[in-house]
């Protein structure tokens, strides 16, 4: 019974998500699920992309926590939109979540929504949200062997950042265990080292987004 009952939530969710994946279609916008553990840089990251895009692009961002608006307010500080959602103890965003968040958006105003789901590594891998991308980050201090112990999350995500590599030195966290892990969970998952604190690498990451908004601009 237990499993039926998950079963039924998971298509229900799928069927909220294709409809929202639609709806972002239509309206050109490029949604961007954004996942990562606790303490990843995952408000750190979206700051520095909103830094660098928001003069040719258009941004919103939803907010994903258990608790506290101090993330959406960060955003909103930057004169951004952002919706906040806060899930009373759930460990994940859920696509009807999504939806009732985008309706209070203008999205014809809209190029890229960033939505920031809540930290963890296991429940957002199985939530679709209708998102054009998924993009998971993990930190150096996090440790390479994560994709041992959270396959599920890396098998599905677009993008894999490596955040905190300023850390490098700092640690035993080894770059080539991690891609060749990665690798075989996920063959097309680019990897991109970078620093949310130095900007290093960050280049990488802004010439992948942009080739997505400019794809998603070009649909009719």
């Amino acid at each position: 019974m237990e499993i039926k009952i998950m079963q039924d939530v998971l298509a229900a969710n799928e069927n909220t998500a294709e409809e929202n994946a639609k709806l972002f279609r239509d309206k050109r916008v490029l949604a961007v699920n954004l996942m990562a553990s606790p303490g990843a840089g995952k408000t750190s990251f979206i700051l520095r992309t909103i830094a660098a895009l928001r003069d040719a692009y258009n941004i919103a961002v939803i907010e994903g926590d258990l608790a506290s608006k101090v993330d959406a307010e960060k955003i909103k500080a930057q004169g951004i939109p952002s919706i906040q959602i806060n899930t009373g103890g759930g460990c994940h965003l859920e696509a009807s979540m999504i939806r009732q968040a985008a309706d209070c958006l203008d999205l014809d105003d809209v190029d890229l929504l960033i939505i920031e789901n809540v930290g963890n590594l296991v429940c957002p891998a199985d939530f679709t949200l209708g998102e054009s991308a998924r993009v998971l980050i993990l930190s150096v201090p996090e440790g390479d062997d994560k994709p041992h112990k959270y396959p599920f999350i890396f098998k599905g995500c677009d993008i894999l950042i490596v955040n905190k590599v300023d850390m490098l030195e700092l640690t035993d966290f080894s770059m080539e265990r991690l891609e060749n892990v990665v690798s075989s969970l996920n063959p097309d998952v680019k990897t991109v080292p970078l620093s949310c604190r130095t900007g290093d690498g960050f280049d990488v990451w802004l010439s992948w987004i942009k080739e997505r908004l400019a794809d998603s601009r070009s649909r009719m």
